[in-house]
């Protein structure tokens, strides 16, 4: 079984995989932060500077300034706010991940389109071109 497991964690896949993973979990917190901390403050300068990230219904009754004093109080809400920043969080890494597949497309079109090597003769080729070369030679 051990044999089999280090079989499988040696292919190229699984650790193609899992490089893909890391770099993934590090480009969420890029963007995270760039909804976070670039995106949302103009959008909530725009909606009167709320901060857009702290609307929530709350469906317990009581009264509270913020999303973080209704969830210490452990009241219950509806998190809107938080959602639509996942919700663009969300659009954003697809706009990414769209333009690096665009990009690796092209490169991958360039390739393609670049003319292949002529094959190497084969060994009767070569012989026959030897022969026709040799006939070249001969006195007419």
């Amino acid at each position: 079984m051990w044999q089999e497991f280090k079989e499988f964690i040696s292919r190229g896949n699984v650790i193609d995989l899992a490089v893909g993973i890391i770099i993934g979990a590090a480009f969420t917190s890029i963007v995270n932060s760039l909804v976070n901390d670039v995106l949302m403050p103009p959008i909530g300068y725009i909606m009167g500077g709320i901060d857009f990230s702290d609307y929530f219904i709350n469906l317990s009754g009581g009264d509270y300034p913020s999303l973080a004093a209704a969830r210490e109080a452990g009241a219950a809400v509806i998190a809107y706010g938080a959602f639509i920043n996942a919700v663009i969080n969300f659009f954003i890494v697809a706009a990414a991940v769209f333009l690096i597949v665009k990009a690796v497309n092209r490169v991958r079109r360039k390739e393609a389109e670049k003319p292949a090597e002529p094959p190497a003769p084969t060994r009767e080729e070569q012989v026959l071109m030897e022969i026709r070369d040799l006939l070249k030679q001969r006195p007419a």
